[in-house]
Order: structure tokens, then sequence, then C-alpha cells
């Protein structure tokens, strides 16, 4: 990794710090502008870092909001929105709009799906989170893939 990719990703893990206090309201407090980052580091970067990126961006969102869910199931929920980026990264490349259609079910319905599959949450959890998670997660991947889209352009001016 060269000085130029290390200085690109540390400014991105801040700027998920930075997002990670613009929150969508939800009932666990821990959905916000956090994966906008990763989701983008996945589409310039490589989809390693992005998932890198978006992992670290919902563990400082998680830790902003005091961990509601516990520390493993935060842990959990860091996996899966490191797998939804890499997924985002290596899908948006052929089709961004493949890429944040796919994505944004993914982290909007299959996450929380994830979780009313666990007795303790059930389906209330997931008919309670489905709606912020959706909104969010296609806020964050728009904004990511049009970000993307208009900095690849100058670069290759």
């Amino acid at each position: 990794m060269n000085i130029r990719t290390l200085t690109t990703l540390a400014i991105l893990i801040a700027l998920s710090a930075v997002g990670a206090f613009i929150k969508v309201p939800s009932p666990t407090g821990t959905v916000a502008l956090d994966s906008l980052p990763g989701y983008f580091a996945a589409l310039y970067l490589s989809p390693g870092l992005g998932a890198l990126v978006a992992a670290l961006g919902h563990l400082l969102s998680a830790a902003t909001a005091g961990f509601p869910l516990t520390l493993p199931l935060h842990l959990l929920v860091a996996l899966e929105m490191a797998i939804f980026a890499a997924v985002f990264g290596v899908l948006g490349k052929r089709n961004v709009i493949v890429g944040i259609v796919v994505a944004t079910l993914l982290n909007g319905v299959i996450a929380p799906l994830s979780f009313a599959l666990m007795p303790k949450f059930g389906m209330a959890f997931f008919t309670a989170m489905v709606v912020p998670l959706l909104v969010a997660s296609f806020v964050n991947i728009l904004l990511a893939g049009l970000t993307a889209r208009a900095l690849r352009g100058k670069t290759e001016r």
C-alpha cells in the first residue's frame, strides 16, 4: 500500500467518525451516515479497503450510542457491513445501479432480518429497523456511488 492510498484510507476512516454523528432516527440510535466513506472506498480504492472502512464506521457509530446491542452483536453488524461494502465494490464497478440496489437491500433488509431470527429480537426488531436502515443505506450508498463516479471522471481526464 502506497502513502497516497494509506492517507486516503485514514481520511475516509475519519469521515466515518464524523458520519457516525449524523444519525437517522432509529430505535437503536446507531443508524447514521458512517458507512458512506466505506461504500465510497469500496468503489474508489478496492472492495477490501471499503470493507475495512465500513466495518470501522459501524463500530464508531455504535460507540457513539453506547453499543446498545452489546459489543459482540455490533461486531456481527460490522462484519455484515464489511461484506455489504465489498459486494457493493465488486458489483458497483460493473454496474453502479445494480450495486446500489443490491447493497441497499442487503443492508436495509437482510441485516435486520438476521436479527429477527434471534429469539431476543424477533420480527418486532425487524419491523422497527427496516425503514430507518433502508433510508440510511440508500442515502449512504447513493452518495458514495455519485462521489466515486464524479471523482473517477475528474482523475481520468
